[in-house]
């Protein structure tokens, strides 16, 4: 009980920490640029020679640093404390992510036919009159089960008439919508994707998401600069050229740990929510509204108490947590973190730059 106790004192003052970082990271690094700023998206993006510059390089260096250290926590006693105490904290919301899942697509679908003339974001724009009423009937097909597999059809439709609309590689921005029209049809009969949880495809969409929107704060730091002119207290006293360097590590850092174990995901998990969160009050109601569903994804990734396969299998052959730590700094997985990271964050660059080339003839380099 006194262990127990401890644990949940450690989630308290960890929680602290995180919101007062959530706070700091919070504004252009957590609105979506194209929503309130003019942007091209067939301009030059910024060369990689920019864009690989020695602050980045100080920047991954940290991103490594912060990634090791809550992979060693986790293996730890310490992290298998935190893991209990936050499993107490968050059991609400794992009971009810369907819930607030449903509840928040619905209030989105409904805030988009109210207004009208969006598609699935507010700068995707569209004169299409049947679209609101489209939206009015996915919402409604969020009230039952059973009708949730015919509104996962739909948005997985409004996505491919955007795609239609507005090309591939602006959609790219949103394979979060996939995700979740997967989550809501798989969650709605009741089954698995290739053994992934419903909850898992999203995760790893919303991973995928924004950590290809990291990339665009390297590639076009300039979209944002206006914002820094109309909230100048944003920046931190950092200029707008690191500021946009730093916030897009740390959002691609995030996203990436989102693929990671257990507490290392959930607490990435609980930094970006408090971003999102804090992003609302400086940029009002179409924030609100075009985050609510990841902001919804990310609340059941924060309540998910799955553990990792490794991780039941570790513990159920060591019961020593001096044991488990040494494993954990031993083993393959301390390794490949940032073999893994690495490879992500050079695929999703060139991924970025090589399409973007194809499609608009601009240059990498």
């Amino acid at each position: 009980m006194e262990f127990g106790r401890w644990g949940s004192r450690r989630v308290s003052a960890m929680a602290g920490l995180v919101l007062s970082a959530s706070v700091f990271c919070a504004g252009p690094a957590s609105a979506h640029v194209k929503w309130f700023c003019a942007y091209n998206i067939a301009g030059q993006p910024r060369g990689l020679e920019n864009v690989l510059c020695p602050d980045f390089e100080v920047l991954i260096l940290v991103a490594f640093t912060m990634l090791l250290a809550g992979y060693v926590v986790e293996w730890s006693a310490i992290g298998t404390a935190l893991l209990a105490a936050l499993n107490r904290v968050t059991s609400g919301l794992r009971d009810d992510t369907e819930v607030i899942m449903r509840a928040a697509c619905g209030f989105f679908f409904v805030a988009c036919w109210a207004n009208g003339g969006v598609i699935l974001t507010p700068e995707l724009k569209t004169s299409y009159p049947l679209i609101p009423w489209i939206q009015l009937a996915l919402a409604a097909g969020l009230i039952w089960r059973e009708t949730l597999i015919f509104t996962a059809l739909g948005i997985a439709a409004l996505f491919v008439y955007a795609v239609y609309e507005y090309g591939i590689f602006h959609l790219l921005d949103y394979p979060i919508f996939l995700g979740i029209a997967a989550y809501l049809g798989l969650t709605g009969l009741n089954r698995t994707f290739f053994g992934l949880r419903p909850l898992d495809v999203v995760r790893y969409s919303a991973a995928v998401t924004l950590m290809w929107a990291s990339v665009e704060k390297w590639a076009y730091p300039e979209w944002t600069f206006p914002l820094f002119v109309t909230h100048p207290g944003m920046s931190f006293g950092f200029t707008p050229e690191f500021y946009m360097r730093a916030a897009g590590m740390v959002e691609f850092t995030l996203s990436f740990a989102l693929i990671l174990t257990p507490l290392v995901r959930r607490s990435a998990g609980i930094i970006l929510c408090t971003m999102f969160v804090a992003a609302v009050p400086e940029f009002g109601k179409i924030d609100a509204i075009g985050h609510a569903p990841i902001i919804a994804v990310i609340l059941g990734i924060i309540g998910d108490d799955a553990p990792s396969r490794r991780l039941v299998h570790l513990r159920l052959g060591i019961k020593e947590n001096l044991a488990r730590f040494k494993v954990a700094i031993s083993g393959w997985d301390f390794l490949l973190i940032p073999a893994a990271y690495c490879a992500a964050l050079a695929s999703f660059l060139v991924a970025y730059y090589a399409l973007h080339s194809v499609l608009y003839g601009t240059h990498i380099a």
